[in-house]
């Protein structure tokens, strides 16, 4: 089945808000085996939002517009795609009764115009939402089927996890499965390369690839008739994927990140972790403490911007940041090595670069950064050039942090099974 996507609000247009929403219905939808060729954005615009709707629903079965949902006037979504599918707004009495609810949960009083969400078109199936109070829905014609979902990704994720996903499911004859391969440390340009074999061969199941910060994941999608059919379908492929990238396969679990799995590691081997961060400021702790049962592993994190922090908090000697600076081999060391001192913490990890847009030179540019890990003593630091603004630069020192941790524990455990280390 073929569906196409319109986002709908005049704030996309301006640039004042970033389309995300496009990007996650777009792979969701593929891994439901949906194809989607055509995209649209359009304004808060009644007769500009009918164009768009009517061109979408000539060429696929299935539109997806998000935006518009809300209680304002310039809301037209609902309207429009009621009008546009022949069916008359109605009240929702369940809707009303979930807004109420929603408002005296926070001891608020709703307005007039928050009552305009529980009008909806006669027989749509309701999606409810449980995170805001613009239900969403589906409006079906015997050409088309119109889903509306709210605008906030918020609302908008779990909603289409929720509902819309087992109402897709439903439309579609037999079982769609996917399953996941994540790699850590490998380029979209080499994996695809690597792969070209089974992705010019590929039938079913098929395989995708997406890039991602520092990593690279691998859909594998099968059709059949049954799951246990479509599982027989994807083990092999994904069973030969993971043989050809070994340690670079961090995990094969959907829900699974690289944090996640960076903490799993620690908690497994009973291991303690601490972090000592300079450009980052503490984002990497920020990631690290997100997982669910890190308080296990975690033990401290220390925010060194400034020379002076370094010197006093890690023990960062005066003489190094004088002759080789902050950014530098030697005072990550130095760094990674006075925080595992100071906490007794098993792995240590210590970053410092330049995340501009000022602050740059010939010999040490923008972007320029240096890791160091410490596994129980043993020390690695890797010096790495990223590119792009500033958030940009900190978000990828994050990820080159965690791949390192990784590696420089699956090192560790590697020279211990065969009495290296003790």
């Amino acid at each position: 089945m073929v569906v196409e996507l319109i986002c709908v609000g005049t704030e996309l247009l301006l640039g004042n808000i970033v389309n995300t929403n496009a990007a996650y219905l777009s792979e969701q939808c593929a891994a439901l085996g949906l194809s989607c060729y055509f995209q649209s954005v359009v304004g808060d615009q009644a007769e500009r939002m009918t164009s768009v709707l009517d061109c979408a629903a000539k060429r696929s079965d299935i539109v997806i517009m998000c935006g518009g949902l809300g209680p304002t006037e310039d809301d037209l979504t609902k309207e429009v795609a009621a009008k546009y599918c022949g069916k008359e707004l109605q009240v929702d009495e369940r809707s009303m009764e979930r807004i109420a609810e929603y408002f005296t949960r926070r001891d608020l009083k709703p307005t007039e115009n928050n009552w305009k969400q529980a009008m909806l078109p006669e027989g749509a199936v309701i999606f409810d939402n449980n995170n805001g109070t613009a239900p969403g829905m589906a409006i079906e014609t015997d050409n088309v089927k119109v889903i509306l979902l709210p605008g906030p990704p918020n609302e908008l994720i779990p909603m289409f996890e929720e509902s819309v996903v087992p109402y897709l499911k439903k439309l579609t004859p037999g079982i769609i499965l996917s399953q996941t391969v994540k790699l850590c440390g490998v380029s979209e340009s080499r994996v695809e390369t690597e792969l070209k074999d089974l992705i010019d061969n590929q039938t079913n199941p098929t395989i995708a690839t997406y890039a991602k910060t520092g990593e690279v994941h691998i859909r594998v999608t099968a059709k059949a008739d049954t799951k246990k059919d479509a599982n027989k379908l994807i083990k092999p492929v994904v069973k030969d994927i993971k043989n050809r990238y070994g340690q670079d396969v961090y995990t094969t679990d959907e829900a699974v990140t690289l944090e996640k799995a960076v903490v799993d590691l620690l908690i497994a081997n009973e291991l303690t972790v601490t972090c000592a961060e300079s450009c980052t400021g503490g984002l990497l702790s920020a990631r690290l403490i997100n997982v669910p049962g890190v308080s296990d592993a975690y033990k401290a994190g220390f925010v060194t911007y400034s020379n002076k922090a370094k010197r006093k908090l890690l023990g960062v000697k005066k003489t190094t940041l004088q002759k080789h600076g902050a950014v530098s081999k030697q005072t990550a060391e130095e760094m990674v090595k006075g925080i595992a001192l100071e906490t007794k913490a098993d792995v240590a990890v210590a970053v410092t670069g330049i995340a501009g847009p000022d602050g740059g030179t010939k010999e040490k540019p923008v972007g320029l950064v240096y890791i160091a890990c410490d596994v129980k003593g043993n020390t690695t630091v890797k010096e790495f050039h990223f590119s792009g603004n500033r958030m940009i630069i900190r978000e990828a020192t994050v990820s080159a942090a965690l791949r390192l941790m990784r590696s420089c524990m699956l090192e560790y455990f590697s020279k211990v099974t065969f009495g290296e280390k003790k």
